[in-house]
């Protein structure tokens, strides 16, 4: 959705909704459930004072599964919903691509924001939208993108091993499904010198320190810069972005060469 002046121009005012209703809601309830989770985590890993362990565990139980329907469900659901005017499969497939997985542009960009730390380059537009199709091309930073696949993962391994942590014996549908976590990883625990129990308790902590870095990174460091809080504003409340405003913006207008 576009809403400009009339005459649009460069300095003119060029709303776009960056963010919808319900990726807003999915960014919220992953946010808050994350931090949940490595609150709670380290008290039950690490013995804080602050609260008891029951209270802490339970908390922990409550987060997970808001945790795992924003990225197992909503994630996905917004990843492929239809943008702008391409709406076949084809479409989505391709916007997709375009927008989270790190491609050549992305390198290419990655270096020349590594070289403008040192002085030595322009800040490039990581944000390309498109006038005449109605819908971003990319929105996010590239580092984001290399993010997203470690982020993918490490939900993945913290899914499964906390099965075991929660329930040694528990199953789904009558299939031993924490027994077989365990008997997986008996196979690899001999090479670190542990038990298979140990090295799920382990792969559990690791998965849980690097959401720690994770969110260090995407909030202290990659987005520290204060011309960024724009985007801020928009994932947190507005959803709009200004692309009149073209701080690592760029903006494909409907008589321009699709490059991208």
């Amino acid at each position: 959705m576009v809403g400009q002046t009339e005459n649009p121009g460069i300095e003119d005012s060029l709303i776009v909704e960056r963010y919808t209703l319900l990726e807003r809601v999915t960014h919220l309830v992953h946010l808050l459930a994350m931090l949940i989770l490595i609150v709670t985590g380290l008290k039950i890993y690490l013995g804080w004072d602050f609260m008891d362990f029951d209270t802490a565990r339970a908390l922990h139980m409550i987060a997970v599964p808001f945790f795992l329907v924003a990225n197992w469900i909503l994630v996905p659901y917004n990843l492929f919903s239809c943008p702008g005017t391409e709406c076949s499969i084809k479409g989505r497939l391709n916007h997709f691509f375009e927008s989270y997985i790190f491609g050549a542009e992305d390198a290419k960009n990655l270096k020349e924001i590594i070289l403008n730390f040192f002085g030595r380059s322009r800040y490039p537009a990581f944000t390309v939208y498109d006038v005449k199709e109605g819908h971003y091309i990319t929105k996010l930073h590239p580092m984001l993108k290399l993010l997203i696949i470690i982020e993918s993962t490490a939900i993945f391994l913290i899914a499964v091993t906390g099965i075991v942590l929660y329930n040694l014996n528990w199953a789904l549908l009558g299939l031993p499904v924490a027994q077989w976590i365990i008997s997986i990883a008996g196979y690899f625990a001999p090479y670190l010198s542990v038990s298979a129990l140990g090295l799920i308790r382990l792969i559990h902590l690791a998965a849980a320190y690097w959401f720690l870095l994770e969110l260090i990174l995407h909030v202290g460091i990659l987005e520290f810069d204060p011309k960024v809080w724009k985007y801020h504003k928009a994932i947190f409340w507005s959803g709009k972005e200004d692309l009149s405003e073209r701080h690592f913006v760029r903006v494909i207008e409907e008589n321009d060469k699709k490059e991208y």
